[in-house]
């Protein structure tokens, strides 16, 4: 399986080639077989014709006159002999029997008269016409292609005056020939079978299924597009069908989600507002102090999770950057980026940038320093974020990644945010197709690992 072409394409046609080649080839031996048959029926009817002739003169002539008829009679293809007993021990054997009716035929004879056929294959070193002269036969070698496989076939003939006239002929099968017209035929069957299979893959099949490949990898990466045109074979109708199916639902689930806790921020903020008002009334201070920071903390955490809630950049539409300025663009004296050149990758700049952002600021928190690296692997980019913080147990290393959870053990609360950074982190790396994993380095500190897709003729980082 190893050898097979990966494309449906390239399988289908190499699968035509392969089945009209082996119906050629069944047919061509097929046609070969009919030909053995054929010159063998004709050369056994011609010998059978002569064999009642030759027997019908020496029956009519006087005894002196046998040897020369049977002189005359002899051929490089037939050699006829006159003796006391057969040449052909037995009956018939093999398609004899055609040859013995059509010799009765000739004679006018019923069945009283002896007649012995024998049939069979010579394979070897022997000429197929034993007869020939050295330069005949030579001329007759190279003619065959070296192919010297023959059909022999041996007649002895009772005559009237109790001799058996014996004639031995002997023909070669027909060697394997294909003939320019043949050689066109197959050519031009082969390419109006692989055109048609080709249009028929391409606007039928292969069409549509790369089109839905295509869409499918939009619409995980948030770029959603109308429905796919139902066309094509049943089959990748009524896929294409469940698709178009599949993406408005989820569409439309995305949207209500969104819809809902908009409506539920906005209806918590005005609580919050006048919560924040009415704190500010407070004449204690301290306890007016700690009212307004509860409520902007609270006010934080709703913009935080609406932000989340949203799939951050949604509605923003993807454009080749440079990665590299995507990075350094952020401003941080904390930030060390590596020596990487420009690297284009197709991203939601706003979307994508707060991803960094919230990974660097998350190394530079926890470990006063974030140093970004990355480098092309094959059709993707691998971004490298390392801090030197105290890391995270690695029974928690994927549970980090859940909304609001923060791990006391190796992150203070003192030190802000509510849980939330990694989660839309990954909500955006996810959306762009990519994929994020965290992992403590053997040196000391943190490593978050960010892979995704490169722009296809991007050039590799110099």
């Amino acid at each position: 399986m190893k050898l097979l072409p990966r494309t449906l394409r390239a399988q289908i046609a190499l699968l035509v080639l392969g089945v009209l080649i082996l119906a050629q080839a069944l047919s061509l031996w097929f046609f070969v077989d009919e030909r053995s048959l054929a010159i063998q029926a004709a050369i056994g009817a011609e010998a059978a014709g002569r064999a009642a002739n030759v027997a019908q003169l020496i029956e009519g002539a006087p005894p002196e006159l046998h040897a020369q008829i049977v002189r005359a009679a002899t051929s490089p293809l037939v050699r006829f002999d006159l003796t006391d007993e057969p040449s052909v021990a037995h009956g018939q054997h093999d398609d004899g029997g055609a040859v013995e009716a059509r010799i009765r035929a000739l004679l006018q004879e019923s069945y009283s008269r002896d007649i012995r056929v024998e049939v069979h294959e010579i394979e070897g070193g022997l000429l197929p016409l034993p007869n020939l002269s050295p330069e005949m036969a030579q001329m007759h070698a190279e003619m065959m292609q070296g192919s010297l496989a023959a059909i022999e076939m041996e007649l002895s003939i009772a005559l009237s005056g109790g001799n058996w006239l014996n004639i031995e002929t002997r023909f070669e099968r027909p060697p394997l020939q294909r003939s320019q017209a043949s050689n066109i035929s197959f050519a031009l069957t082969a390419g109006l079978l692989l055109v048609a299979s080709f249009w028929f893959l391409l606007s039928r099949l292969t069409g549509p299924l790369n089109n839905l490949a295509t869409a499918s990898e939009r619409l995980g990466r948030g770029a959603a597009e109308g429905d796919l045109p139902v066309v094509g074979p049943k089959e990748v109708q009524d896929l294409t069908l469940a698709f178009n199916i599949m993406q408005d639902r989820l569409t439309r689930f995305v949207s209500d989600r969104t819809q809902m806790l908009a409506a539920l921020a906005h209806d918590l903020r005005s609580p919050l507002t006048a919560l924040r008002v009415r704190a500010e009334m407070v004449d204690e201070e301290d306890t007016r102090a700690s009212l307004v920071a509860s409520s902007e903390e609270m006010q934080r955490m709703i913009d935080a999770t609406l932000d989340f809630a949203e799939g951050v950049g949604q509605h923003e539409e993807v454009q080749s950057v440079d990665l590299h300025d995507l990075i350094t663009g952020m401003g941080s004296d904390k930030v060390q980026a590596g020596s990487q050149g420009p690297l284009i990758v197709s991203v939601k700049p706003s979307a994508m940038g707060r991803a960094l952002r919230n990974l660097i600021e998350n190394a530079i928190r926890y470990g006063n320093e974030a140093r970004v690296s990355w480098e092309r692997a094959g059709g993707e980019v691998v971004i490298a974020i390392d801090d030197r913080g105290p890391g995270i147990p690695d029974d928690q290393l994927e549970a980090v990644f859940g909304p609001y959870v923060r791990l006391e053990e190796s992150r203070s609360l003192d030190t802000g945010g509510h849980g939330l950074g990694l989660s839309i982190a990954r909500s955006i790396i996810l959306e762009h197709g990519g994929s994020i994993r965290l992992k403590n380095r053997t040196d000391g500190g943190l490593r978050a690992e960010v892979t995704l897709p490169v722009r296809p003729g991007a050039d590799p980082p110099g």
